[in-house]
């Protein structure tokens, strides 16, 4: 009992956010963000205290899991944002940007806790209610009989991740592949209930991107030889197991097995083995696929009648391959395989991509299911590579559910702010009553809200320049650091979305002080087209995701932390 430490009390601060060491860290993470945000960003160098693996990457899907502090409130943001990702995949860095934004804000303005969470609420009810409306001015609808703002959002996406180094003739070529795979995966005469395919990823390594290539159906690495004797134009039956078919009673479990001294149980599983292989060859199976190991003499004996044998194909491929060949999963070996778990492949080939040989299993008919072969020159870029892929996978699945996307390059932000600034200005008396503060209170709220806008839209910049907004559409431009101010209503070009050119001479620089305004549409006629969008949906879970936790933050008054 001389051992036996005294526990000690639990460490109780008040009001985390008036604690300057809490706000440094809250800034610092607000910067950290900040510098990994748009196509410019910056790379982090991420690895453990050990050593070990580095990894570069501005996606906050990978920086984020790697950042740990014993700081709560830090822990909390941290923690919505990873939710927010796993849910949309995109607008992670946005999410995190604009909640510490807010938090920042409100403490430089000391705008009271309690009134800030009201404002806060009441002015992302208004960005949520505007981007839902049909006159909305930064909102694109998707119009899947073209595929040009499709070809954007992938666009878009691939070229938010600078960690990749693609020059444009690749981003183009990954984005076209993106496209492409995200239609193959939709049905297109599938009666009843309509279930998307799927887009397996295969990477390789050591190979220019411009090699990524597109396959419908599935590719499988090989690691035997492959040899089809059967030259039939017919397509192949196939079988697919997901048991073991290695004799090793894996099936059975962990319990105890009692066998008679005489009984020679390896002879009685391969026998069963056999007999198994016997019913294959009599059905015409010209196709086995186990998803873990099958005996040798079973693999011979198969071979021996002209059934391509796979093993070993792993649980990540069962579901793609059953979609591909509409087989059905064996689940044992001890009883007849019934006709309707048989399914079909259309033909088999191989593919040679670097080091690696991957066997091509081609549908028989529609099939939803494609195989992505992604190339790059490195590991490290082809890790970023992956991340950007998957990303506008997710994306554009997400199109489907919401045909709509947001303008992107700061335009939606500057957008929204300028628009919640008109409205607070307009019924400031009103809603100042409704929320039992004075409208000079109010507006100062909104204010707090319109600048962590604004400070998304100035995050884009990461080379000393600045951030300006013309007063007639609201759209963003980015400043570069050489340019000086008389020549901004000279040229200026495209607007960071690139649907509005510099023909206005009202402009005013992001963070500084101008009348409010009510942003004017653009005109329906024009020809010209977005060359940056942002995910609809994504942005708006995002927008409502940095507002809430914000708010959560904010409503914190202890953080009790045990020491032991």
């Amino acid at each position: 009992m001389s051992r036996v430490e005294k526990k000690a009390p639990s460490v109780c601060t008040d009001l985390p956010l008036n604690n300057a060491e809490v706000c440094a860290k809250l800034h610092l993470m607000k910067e950290l963000l900040k510098s990994c945000y748009g196509p410019r960003g910056r790379l982090k160098h991420v690895r453990n205290n050990i050593g070990g693996r580095v990894t570069t990457s501005s996606a906050s899907s990978v920086i984020l899991p790697a950042l740990y502090s014993s700081q709560p409130l830090l822990n909390l943001i941290k923690s919505s944002v990873l939710n927010h990702i796993s849910r949309f995949s995109d607008c992670g860095l946005f999410a995190g940007v604009f909640c510490l934004s807010l938090l920042e804000q409100a403490r430089r303005h000391e705008l009271r806790e309690s009134l800030a969470i009201k404002v806060n609420k009441h002015c992302l009810s208004l960005c949520t209610s505007y981007l839902q409306r049909d006159d909305c001015a930064c909102r694109v609808k998707i119009d899947f009989s073209s595929s040009q703002n499709l070809m954007t959002l992938a666009g878009s996406i691939v070229s938010s991740k600078p960690a990749c180094l693609l020059t444009e003739a690749e981003k183009l070529h990954i984005s076209t592949m993106a496209v492409r795979a995200f239609l193959q995966t939709i049905p297109c005469s599938s009666p009843g209930p309509v279930t998307l395919g799927q887009t397996v990823t295969v990477t390789v390594r050591g190979l220019p991107v411009l090699d990524s290539a597109m396959f419908p159906g599935l590719l499988v690495e090989m690691h035997d030889d492959f040899n089809q004797t059967d030259s039939s134009s017919e397509p192949l039956r196939t079988v697919l197991f997901s048991t073991s078919l290695a004799g090793d009673l894996a099936e059975l479990g962990d319990g105890t097995i009692e066998a008679d001294p005489d009984l020679d149980t390896d002879l009685q599983i391969l026998d069963q083995l056999l007999e198994l292989g016997k019913q294959l060859v009599e059905d015409e199976v010209r196709l086995c696929v186990c998803q873990k190991v099958i005996h040798p003499v079973l693999q011979q004996y198969l071979r021996s009648h002209g059934v391509v044998v796979m093993e070993r194909l792993g649980m990540a491929l069962m579901e793609p391959l059953g979609m591909l060949s509409g087989t059905q999963p064996v689940a044992t070996l001890h009883a007849r395989i019934p006709s309707t778990a048989y399914g079909r492949v259309k033909n088999l080939s191989t593919k040679q991509f670097g080091n690696k040989t991957m066997l091509h299993l081609q549908p028989d008919g529609e099939a939803a299911v494609c195989t992505a072969v992604l190339c790059h020159r490195n590991e490290t870029m082809l890790d970023e590579l992956k991340v950007a892929w998957r990303k506008t996978e997710d994306v554009l699945r997400l199109t489907l559910k919401e045909p709509s996307a947001l303008l992107g390059g700061g335009c939606t932000e500057t957008h929204l702010s300028a628009y919640v600034k008109h409205k607070g200005q307009q019924e400031a008396s009103e809603t100042a009553a409704g929320l039992r503060c004075s409208p000079a209170e109010f507006l100062l709220g909104v204010k707090v809200f319109c600048r962590s806008l604004d400070m998304v839209a100035r995050s884009l910049e990461h080379d000393g320049g600045s951030s300006a907004m013309d007063l007639n559409h609201a759209h963003h431009w980015t400043v570069s650091a050489d340019a000086a101010g008389e020549d901004m209503a000279g040229g200026l070009g495209l607007c960071g979305c690139g649907l509005v050119e510099n023909s206005s001479t009202e402009w005013t620089f992001l963070n500084t002080e101008y009348a409010e305004f009510c942003p004017a549409p653009l005109l329906g006629d024009s020809c010209r087209k977005p060359t940056v969008l942002d995910s609809f949906t994504a942005k708006v879970n995002a927008l409502q995701v940095a507002v809430e936790t914000a708010n959560l933050a904010l409503d914190v008054r202890y953080v009790i932390k045990d020491e032991n």
